[in-house]
């Protein structure tokens, strides 16, 4: 049977991909650190669902993933979806550190766990949404940005050690734009994504193991752009 783990699956994309691997018939161990929102989408399925509340800074994380794991009986595929972030242009200290602790040493910490798991049992595949904010330096919002960019070079540096370990693992990066969420507070940005349409694109990618994605099209073009921009130009420009 097909196992999944899913970090961060209260909510948001994490929680609509869980509800489609339900109808796709997964195996699957959910965690966040709401524990009632967990116990809804339990209910899809019980018997399919296993559930652990996890918060992923603590330091005993790690230990709960294997307890999830292995209260399904496995892990083929783990989906990080856990993450915060704010525009904090005046650098409040509380929301830069906990941003880092969050999407930087908890990111770490969960995904080089489930690593571990897959080098010692043979392989799956690792899938993560990043962000399309982690490919340039965002003003507005310092430390998202730069913990979106390290997840992104740390999960190419993964798929760099597997292949030279030869270990059947597949890295898969999500790269979505402004999708309506929690995390944005249902506030209108543009291009805004609806969930479904969010989480119906990482699975496909999932699905095709595309080493990256960005989701979607648009957002594919706009980063394209951005990436010819001269940072000497970057550095000057308003970004609200």
């Amino acid at each position: 049977m097909k196992k999944c783990i899913i970090i961060g699956a209260s909510s948001g994309i994490g929680r609509e991909i869980a509800r489609l691997l339900i109808d796709d018939g997964w195996q699957l161990g959910i965690a966040a650190r709401r524990r009632e929102k967990l116990m809804e989408t339990q209910q899809l399925a019980p018997d399919r669902v296993s559930i652990r509340e996890i918060d992923v800074t603590d330091s005993s994380a790690a230990e709960s993933l294997n307890y999830l794991i292995n209260s399904v009986g496995g892990m083929n595929l783990f989906i990080y979806s856990a993450g915060i972030g704010w525009q904090n242009r005046e650098l409040e200290e509380e929301k830069e550190l906990a941003t880092v602790q969050t999407n930087a040493t908890g990111f770490a910490r969960m995904t080089g766990e489930a690593y571990r798991y897959m080098a010692r049992n043979g392989g799956g595949q690792i899938a993560c949404i990043s962000s399309i904010a982690g490919t340039m330096g965002l003003g507005p919002a310092p430390a998202y940005s730069a913990t979106k960019a390290m997840q992104q070079t740390y999960l190419e540096a993964l798929q760099q050690q597997a292949n030279q370990r030869r270990l059947n693992i597949q890295i898969t990066d999500i790269r979505p734009g402004f999708v309506d969420t929690d995390l944005l507070g249902h506030a209108h940005y543009p291009m805004m994504m609806k969930v479904a349409d969010a989480a119906r694109l990482t699975l496909t990618a999932i699905k095709k193991r595309k080493p990256a994605a960005t989701i979607d099209w648009r957002w594919r073009l706009l980063t394209r752009a951005w990436k010819m921009i001269p940072k000497c130009i970057w550095r000057k420009m308003k970004i609200s």
